[in-house]
């Protein structure tokens, strides 16, 4: 559990943000139940890659389609599994200022280090309806907020409007996953020296070199517990390591590059099959395929097909083949 004012939310932040996050998916049970069993054993998988700390109710985690009292839930057994010993940040977004407050209150009284929180959807069409929503809950919250700035809320913020954001005294950074890469280097640009900017990809790291910044957090995806698995944490370890300033591209591209290369490929035509959608049910699927808890995904979205998972899994098990050769292991 954080111990910071509000007015050291950021120094907090810049000081211990650090390495590989990961974003819990929601697990539920074939009679549509919430797999509280499955997100407990997730969540223990995760730590045991190396994972510096963990986010839940996040998209990946289905918010949207889960009950209050589900969300609040899940909320609770992250909290008991981290047990003060993990650090832990929870998405409180929703469409009601109130019911983000509520949320945030009750992640506060849990112990948790770090809010997240993206725009209200369905009526949020400008910046500066962002920037007023976000004031108006970080001022009632007493932890810091990571902001979400994705295209999933209906809008993404410009480098400028985040700007502003950061400057809301407990709004410690920013993950930037608008996957416009223009929007990403940007931001790093403009807002880096004042808050903890992440986007949560690999090819930031170089870019950085490249134009004099540095991503010290990856914030947060869910490539750990798809790429690696315990005792072969390839991805944890690069990610670790080139947020600490050691990139080492040789070592990407001899135990990442296949398998980085695979998920590229079927995260684009999963998104462009369901038109824009984020591809839980690709991230779930696949995660099973590595030992975790998954089931299906709830309504509005679409599970992969019988067909689909036969050839991820054939692909998958070819892309990863190399590199447990190299290692001498096998899965």
């Amino acid at each position: 559990m954080a111990h910071y004012s509000k007015g050291e939310a950021k120094e907090w932040a810049r000081e211990h943000l650090r390495g590989q996050w990961t974003t819990l998916v929601t697990p539920f049970t074939p009679d549509d139940e919430v797999d509280e069993a499955g997100l407990r054993n997730n969540i223990r998988h995760i730590r045991s890659l190396g994972t510096r700390g963990a986010g839940c109710s996040w998209n990946m985690g289905e918010f949207w389609s889960l009950t209050r009292e589900e969300r609040r839930r899940v909320m609770e057994v992250l909290a008991d599994e981290a047990g003060g010993q993990w650090p832990i940040a929870a998405q409180v977004t929703h469409t009601s200022y109130k019911e983000a407050i509520a949320l945030a209150k009750h992640v506060e009284a849990l112990g948790y280090d770090l809010l997240i929180l993206g725009p209200p959807y369905i009526v949020t069409k400008t910046e500066q309806q962002v920037i007023a929503f976000t004031r108006a809950v970080a001022e009632q919250a007493s932890l810091g907020i990571m902001f979400y700035n994705s295209p999933q809320f209906g809008i993404v913020m410009s480098a400028q409007g985040l700007q502003e954001l950061c400057r809301i005294p407990n709004v410690v950074g920013v993950k930037e996953a608008s996957f416009n890469q223009q929007i990403s280097i940007d931001t790093h640009l403009l807002v880096g020296k004042e808050a903890v900017i992440s986007t949560p990809d690999e090819w930031i790291f170089a870019k950085g070199k490249e134009l004099g910044f540095h991503q010290q957090v990856m914030f947060a995806n869910t490539s750990d517990w798809r790429f690696d698995v315990p005792g072969r944490t390839h991805y944890v370890d690069f990610v670790n390591r080139a947020c600490a300033g050691a990139l080492d591209p040789d070592f990407y591209a001899k135990h990442l590059r296949p398998v980085k290369e695979l998920s590229d490929q079927w995260w684009r035509a999963t998104v462009q099959k369901f038109s824009g959608v984020l591809p839980v049910s690709l991230c779930k699927y696949w995660g099973q395929l590595q030992g975790m808890a998954g089931g299906h995904v709830r309504l509005p979205l679409m599970d992969l097909t019988p067909e689909e998972k036969a050839q991820l899994k054939q692909e998958l098990d070819a892309a990863q083949a190399p590199m447990l050769v190299a290692g001498g292991e096998r899965r």
